[in-house]
Order: C-alpha cells, then structure tokens, then sequence
C-alpha cells in the first residue's frame, strides 16, 4: 500500500505544481535558516579543545586597581591578562606539565631575494609549550627548544599559508625569512587549524584566526615588541622607555598551564597563591586575594563569548521555521479540500478513513522531505554567501570562514526537527479531510 500511496502523492503534487512548489519552498526555507544559525551557534558555544577540559587552564590574577574592580570582566573575575613581570614570575614555577605566556603582535614578513612581496602578517610572541598545551598540528617540522625562548634564539613557525606563499608549499624547514627586518630560520609550518572559538586569546574577538608567525617570547625585549591585542593599565605611570613599559602595571600577556592531575592543580594554585601575598606584603596590590585556574570551559562563559544575542538569534531562527510550518499547513489543507472530491469517491468506493488519513500523511511526507532535501542545500548555499563576504584563503581557512561550514550535528538536528516537525503539521490536514463526508461530493459529480 504505501507504494501505492506514493503514486498518488506523486500524482497529487504534480497537479498542483504552483501550490506544491510553495509548499516546499517554505519548508526548505525554514530548515534552511535554521541550519546555517545552529551552525555558527555551534561553533561559538563549543568547547574547542574539550579533551583537555580537566587539565587546560587560564591563569588570572586580581592586581587591578585596589578601589575599584576590573571593567571589562563580570562580577568578581580578574583581569584576563597578567603584566609582564608577573607572567614571567609565575611561569617560573616547575609545576606545570606545560606553560604559556604570549601576546599577539604584527610584523613584516619577507625573503632576502624579493621573490614574494613583503606582507603584513600577524604574529604570536610565545613559548614553545604553545603548540603542545593547544594541540596544533605541523605540516613540516615542529616547534623550537625550550631554551630560544630565552635566548632568545631567531627562529620561527610559520602557517602553511605563508609557507605556500613564500616556498610554494615545500618542506621549508631550515630556510631564513625575515621579519621586521630580522633574520629567523623556519623550525616548522603549522597545519590547518582553526579552534572555534578561539579561545586562547578572546582580546580581540572569539572569531580572530591563528597568526601566520610564531617567535619566541624572549623576542619582546630584545626586539621591543609592542602587543597588537589589548594593553590596559589602572593607574597613571611614567613611561619613558620599553623597559618601563615591561615593568609598568599594564596588562597584556596571557598565561595558559597543563597540570596533569588534581595534586598538580592544588601546588599551582598554592604557588599563585604564595606569589600574590608576596607581593601585597611588598604593598604592590591591595585587592583581595582572587587567582584563579580556569578551565576551557568557564573561561569561554566567564568572557561571555556565546551572549544572549546569539541565544536569541537561534530562537528567531526556530520561530522563524515554526512560521513557516503554519503557513505549509494553512497550504496542505487548502490543497486537500481542493480534492476532496475525487476523496470523496475513494471513499464512496471502500476505502476507511484510515486509508484516507494514511494517504494524505505519506504526500505530507513527502513535501517534508523534498524541502528538507532543499533546505539542506539552500542552507549550504546561504553559508557560502556569508563566507564570500570576507576574503578567502584557499590554503588557511578560518575566521568567520571557518565558521561558516556546515555543522553536521546541527544539520541532523534541524532536519529532525522539521521531518518532525512537517509530519505532525501535517497530521490536522490529513485526519480533517478525512472526516469529509463523502455523499456532499457524490452529488456534485
């Protein structure tokens, strides 16, 4: 029977094409809006690096202004940055199975030999333990040796979009490039990788893509490297010189740890603990006491990177889609009253209600799943709009491009929802036409 049922709704929506093709339109377009919102949701409110939750952390530390508490963070949370002199104090410490300190910065990337034009890339200053805390993949090569850090030594990683622009894609490792005018040695080229959000660095934005260079952290008094992201101070001070700079209270390096157990985590927290006494002892700071470890996950709602803006935006999109199911109703039943007559003869012929109901349910499916089918495609053409708006990388995808690809955890649940969603919309139309008494179209006929 249900081949037979499919007949008749084949035969059904192509006598109405003009109706039918509203019908699908509407259901593709609901689940199509849908799709590409999830989407981005997704991406924004996902943990990026979850499987290192338990043993990921940011390390803040309250010594902002004793009156006062920090601006730009909720209630009760410190600073997201530390100052330069602080950061180099706690990075001290051998407790932690990884350690980061860094900061975003711009340079000038280029080749002795002219053969590519010189460009303006973003850059990392940081430590080596970088790459291992945040699981960044190397296309060639790998990171430096703890020691360059320090040294600081000239060498550097660089993304493999730089490396296909620079080196046409080769292995470039052991190759000299320069930045701002300085000599490095290529240690190894990262790998496409995009963390959605980007959630070691949230100063400028959870949607900033990785930088193009990475140098040792050492770099930044040799070279006096200003940061690109936020720098922010709570009190005048005389600032005649970068070494005043590095010693000042601004805030401007971010700090990343791995401890790789409980007992790890409670010697770090002592440690951070014992350091900020210290210094309050030596009348630095005056706030309460407020350090803290802060996993990936906090830290993305601590710093608000998925807000009510974006909650409400997939509630639109669902209401939006809700809207469109009401109008594919209001269509269903006028189609169905419209051939309720011939209905009405199936009817007069023996077929139940059940018969009837059943019939008109499998032609509601299948408008449900040719706009599905649509929804699906037009929701994949809509993301490639948005990702046509920025300009595209065809060897680094990220940002706002990076986001824009088709979740498909999202796509199943939209889909879902709508098949569902159609079905049971469906289901009033179906069960109404049934109920049509049969004798009122016989005397028409």
């Amino acid at each position: 029977m249900f081949g037979y049922y499919l007949k008749l709704a084949s035969r059904n929506l192509r006598r109405n094409p003009g109706l039918t093709a509203l019908m699908i339109g509407a259901v593709a377009l609901g689940i199509a809006v849908c799709v590409m919102t999830l989407t981005m949701y997704r991406a924004l409110s996902g943990n990026p690096i979850w499987w290192k939750n338990d043993v990921l952390y940011a390390v803040t530390m309250d010594f902002w202004d004793p009156t006062e508490e920090y601006f730009d963070s909720k209630p009760g949370v410190p600073p997201w940055q530390l100052t330069y002199r602080d950061a180099l104090a706690v990075f001290a410490s051998d407790i932690p199975k990884r350690k980061v300190i860094m900061h975003k910065a711009v340079g000038t990337l280029s080749l002795e030999d002219r053969q590519a034009r010189p460009e303006r890339v973003t850059t990392r200053v940081t430590t080596t333990d970088f790459f291992g805390a945040f699981d960044v993949p190397f296309q060639y090569g790998g990171t430096w040796a703890p020691s360059a850090d320090t040294g600081p030594e000239p060498v550097m990683v660089i993304s493999r979009a730089m490396n296909e622009k620079y080196f046409g894609g080769r292995n470039s490792v052991g190759e000299r490039i320069r930045w701002n005018d300085n000599e490095f040695r290529i240690v190894g080229v990262r790998d496409h990788w995009m963390p959605l959000p980007s959630f070691y660095d949230v100063n400028n934005g959870s949607l900033e893509e990785p930088e193009d260079v990475y140098i040792p952290f050492g770099w930044n008094a040799a070279l006096e490297i200003y940061s690109a992201g936020n720098t922010q101070g709570w009190k005048a001070e005389e600032i005649n010189s970068y070494r005043d700079f590095l010693n000042s209270e601004n805030i401007w390096i971010q700090m990343w740890v791995e401890l790789p157990d409980e007992n790890a985590r409670r010697r770090f927290q002592d440690f951070l603990d014992n350091y900020a006494q210290e210094q309050k002892q030596a009348g630095r700071y005056g706030r309460p006491l407020n350090n803290r470890l802060t996993p990936v996950d906090q830290w993305l709602v601590d710093n608000d990177v998925v807000g009510n803006d974006d909650r409400v935006l997939v509630g639109l999109a669902f209401a939006f889609l809700a809207v469109c199911l009401l109008n594919t109703v209001g269509l269903l039943l006028a189609k169905f009253l419209n051939g309720a007559a011939m209905t009405g003869v199936r009817r007069a012929l023996g077929a139940s209600r059940r018969q009837v109901f059943m019939q008109h349910l499998v032609e509601v499916g299948v408008v449900s799943s040719i706009g599905a089918a649509l929804g699906l495609a037009l929701g994949g053409l809509m993301l490639m709009g948005l990702r046509a708006l920025y300009t595209v990388d065809p060897t680094d995808q990220g940002g706002t491009q990076a986001l824009a690809q088709v979740d498909m955890t999202s796509v199943a649940t939209a889909l879902a929802l709508a098949f569902v969603a159609t079905i049971a919309a469906g289901l009033y139309p179906a069960w109404r036409i049934g109920r049509i008494p049969p004798a009122t179209y016989l005397k028409a006929q």
